[in-house]
């Protein structure tokens, strides 16, 4: 395995990402096979940006090959009913409903929406990560259902919807946030039944870095997916900026990355991670092109993006690899993260590189 070569421009870099997967696996074929989640959701989103940005359909016709190894002609969609996650990949359905005229991406699509009405709840209504986490709200949920209700909200007319996604927002900050840091927890406990939950809070103990990316990637989009005029558009776009403020506090001075445990950096046994550090770097520009962050942050940014350009890698057959990606990990303690093992071609973590590419391209091109 070699270091890939830096002087690219950031859609190059996205494309290399992309067509790396794309050349490694069938649509369906997209780990884990054959199931309708969040890993592939994320990449294929980030695909999407690809397409958009290149008008080469051949992305779009990959992005088609997934949802239909799992959407059938009827809108049937094969997918779990119990966890926030599932509803993610929803969001590739729009595009593709518009694109093809098909009417079973918008069944599917009202499927998943009425996911929302089955959901287990906090007292204050507050989504259950999964039934199998009772009781609990993570980050992570955010972006997994939320932008999805967002999208469905403006495509259909479900002013609800949008009503009730915004205020799973505003739960977070109620129950996660940490004054102190300005970041917030990866996960909080309405019954302080587990093990890491604080006595006191509920909130877990530490600030996983590939949540808190979630949640700056789900602000950004919402602010994007609303009306100006929305009474929530402006209190977002601050929340927005105070985010984007406390994680460039913690950017890494030498690699311009962020650590897998985001505010502990000098700890020996913590180590720089990719995925969040390619959701920060897309936050950030994206918070700068909506004006909810001043243009002076956009050096953070592309600071970061630079350090995720020279950890990149490339194999045997030329195709980029993405190195130092955090598995898939439930709330815990300190040693629950930084012993978390690490993955190469993770697709949540390319799919968040390509996102970050596209964001600095397009800041450097408008």
């Amino acid at each position: 395995m070699i270091k890939s070569d830096v002087a690219k421009t950031p859609m190059q870099w996205a494309a290399a990402a992309a067509d790396a997967i794309m050349a490694t696996y069938k649509p369906g074929e997209l780990p884990p096979a054959h199931r309708w989640h969040y890993h592939q959701g994320v990449f294929l989103c980030g695909v999407e940006q690809i397409a958009e940005q290149l008008g080469e359909t051949r992305y779009d016709e990959y992005i088609q090959g997934y949802i239909d190894d799992l959407v059938d002609e009827q809108g049937n969609l094969f997918f779990a009913r119990d966890e926030l996650d599932s509803i993610q990949a929803g969001l590739l359905l729009f595009r593709q409903a518009e694109r093809t005229g098909k009417p079973q991406y918008k069944v599917a699509a009202d499927k998943l929406r009425s996911l929302f009405g089955t959901l287990n709840r906090t007292a204050e209504g507050g989504f259950w990560h999964k039934d199998k986490y009772p009781h609990q709200m993570w980050l992570d949920g955010l972006y997994m259902g939320g932008v999805f209700a967002l999208k469905y909200a403006d495509t259909y007319g479900d002013e609800e919807l949008r009503e009730e996604v915004l205020r799973q927002e505003r739960l977070m900050r109620k129950y996660m946030k940490d004054e102190r840091t300005g970041l917030l927890y990866h996960a909080w406990d309405e019954s302080r039944q587990m093990p890491w939950a604080d006595p006191d809070t509920g909130c877990s103990p530490e600030f996983w870095g590939r949540s808190l990316g979630w949640y700056g990637l789900a602000l950004a989009e919402f602010i994007a997916l609303l009306p100006e005029e929305h009474p929530s558009h402006a209190e977002l776009q601050e929340e927005l900026r105070a985010f984007v403020e406390a994680i460039i506090r913690y950017q890494d001075e030498e690699t311009g990355l962020w650590y897998q445990v985001v505010d502990k950096g000098s700890h020996p046994d913590n180590w720089v991670e990719t995925s969040c550090s390619s959701l920060f770097v897309y936050t950030i520009a994206r918070a700068v092109q909506q004006s909810a962050a001043d243009e002076s942050y956009m050096s953070a940014a592309r600071k970061g993006f630079v350090g995720l350009a020279q950890m990149m890698e490339t194999d045997d057959l030329g195709h980029l690899v993405m190195p130092s990606i955090c598995i898939g990990t439930s709330a815990g303690d300190y040693e629950n993260y930084v012993t978390r093992p690490v993955s190469k071609n993770d697709l949540h973590g390319v799919g968040a590189f390509i996102m970050a590419a596209v964001a600095i391209q397009d800041k450097m091109t408008k």
